[in-house]
């Protein structure tokens, strides 16, 4: 599933690509993939221009010219591209925006798990995923204090922890990985263990690691691509994602592969030893 770094590369690419542009029309080939009827949706954002692209966690925010916003959850498989106007659409094209500049601006999902929430400005806090969403991994809204706050009342284990979306907007199975290795902080560990101290180098982990994935386009383990089709290349920087029985790149010792939370789960036997009470 596209984690935060990925999203916001799409994001970047779609205002490069659609911001300010106008839809003239739309087809909805796959009317189980939004919120309202094909026709409402048609009848409410045709004619209208995407005046930017916003996102919160792991969901795109397309907020139009008449004070709608369209809410998409990419979820494991869904992209965009954009393609000139009448090309032949793959059998995985679910949606397509017909632009006034005759481009097209298709949603496509191999597994149509991805979903489209048609809401007024303001009221995408009212969307499930989107009203319990904990603060953005970045340096002014995930702060020690808040981290501290929740962590020393949580009672499950670490890496659960850092998947509820409600604790900390956005990472997901492979950039928790990653941060529990730098931390070298086992992913069964119980939260409210946790230092002051590694609470505080935890959150730089996960506010570093975040910042650089964007930077590297993100991580494409299968068929992540961005708005222009290209793959991200930080999967070439992971320590511990997807490398279960290759020696640890700090003391050698093998990666094991474990399940937690019921997500695989790579680490370090050795830097990242479980703390029990």
């Amino acid at each position: 599933m596209p984690e935060l770094p990925e999203v916001e590369t799409v994001r970047r690419g779609l205002t490069n690509l659609v911001e300010s542009a106008k839809v003239k029309t739309i087809d909805v080939l796959y009317p189980k993939m939004i919120n309202v009827s094909a026709k409402e949706f048609k009848d409410t954002l045709e004619g209208h221009t995407i005046n930017r692209i916003d996102r919160r966690g792991k969901y795109l925010l397309f907020r139009f010219d008449n004070e709608m916003t369209l809410v998409s959850h990419l979820r494991m498989e869904g992209k965009y591209d954009v393609e000139p106007d009448g090309t032949e659409p793959t059998k995985h094209t679910h949606i397509i925006f017909h632009m006034d500049d005759d481009r097209e601006l298709r949603y496509k999902d191999s597994r149509k798990f991805g979903r489209m929430y048609l809401v007024k400005n303001g009221d995408e806090k009212t969307l499930s995923g989107l009203g319990t969403i904990g603060p953005e991994p970045t340096d002014e809204t995930l702060t020690f204090d808040y981290m501290k706050s929740i962590m020393n009342k949580a009672r499950g284990k670490i890496k659960p922890f850092l998947l509820n979306q409600s604790n900390i907007a956005g990472l997901g199975n492979i950039y928790c990985d990653e941060v529990l290795w730098l931390t070298e902080i086992h992913p069964e560990t119980q939260t409210n263990l946790i230092t002051d101290e590694e609470i505080e180098e935890l959150r730089k982990n996960i506010i570093a690691e975040i910042k650089m994935a964007i930077k590297g386009h993100g991580t494409t383990v299968h068929s992540y691509s961005n708005a222009y089709g290209e793959a991200g290349s930080f999967q070439n920087h992971l320590h511990v994602y997807g490398r279960k029985g290759e020696p640890c790149e700090r003391c050698d010792t093998l990666l094991e592969k474990i399940k937690v939370a019921q997500r695989g789960t790579t680490f370090c036997p050795n830097c990242q030893r479980k703390v029990v009470e």
